[in-house]
């Protein structure tokens, strides 16, 4: 891939990708808000369409299965289904001990989206989410302006010269792509969705 290619490409593309960003936006109850943030967690060293496929399987038991029964769900529809199963009961106890599971109400009560993405990388009763996941949650909530930085992005980085093979640092990864994006004027949230479209052929989330 080129610039000219990615640009070509996301013209192509643009009616698909903001229809995708104005789904991410719509209002969401505390219940969807959760369910995304499981949703990332089951992506999280698997698939887009693996996540999809999981979170299917325990949407209408998210917020009451125990770990045996989500994890009989999720059995046939995720590989790591024992520690998926662990990761999200452990993340929903410790989301009702600190908020009840009023989700909207513990997004609003940071005051930057940094120090958000910042709370749901680095606490460690959050399970299975990092700076790749949070950013991945955050962006599927409406949020703009995080690097969802898997693979097919990494990859297209840096067949654009974007970044260089010992680049390694997700933050500083982060903040060349911004650079990118300004320079070639595509918001982050459009530009990750037209590469991994790119890449993949599809405009999941």
């Amino acid at each position: 891939m080129n610039i000219t290619q990615l640009k070509k490409w996301y013209r192509l593309k643009k009616p698909e990708i903001n229809e995708r960003l104005l789904e991410f936006k719509s209002p969401k109850s505390d219940k969807e808000i959760f369910e995304e943030l499981c949703f990332c967690i089951m992506t999280a060293n698997a698939s887009a369409k693996m996540g999809l496929k999981s979170i299917a399987a325990i949407k209408n038991k998210i917020l009451t299965a125990s770990e045996t029964e989500i994890k009989n769900y999720l059995k046939g529809n995720h590989r790591f289904y024992n520690a998926r199963a662990r990761y999200i009961v452990h993340t929903r106890k410790y989301l009702k001990k600190i908020c009840g599971l009023k989700m909207k109400k513990l997004l609003d009560s940071f005051k930057s989206p940094t120090e958000l993405r910042d709370f749901f990388a680095e606490t460690k009763d959050i399970k299975g989410i990092g700076y790749k996941e949070a950013s991945h949650f955050l962006r599927n909530i409406g949020y703009s302006g995080f690097a969802i930085l898997d693979k097919h992005i990494l990859d297209c980085l840096r067949e654009l010269k974007v970044i260089t093979e010992k680049d390694r640092n997700y933050l500083e990864i982060e903040q060349k792509m911004k650079k990118f994006s300004k320079k070639i004027n595509i918001g982050m949230n459009e530009l990750d969705l037209a590469i991994w479209s790119y890449k993949t052929g599809e405009i999941l989330k």
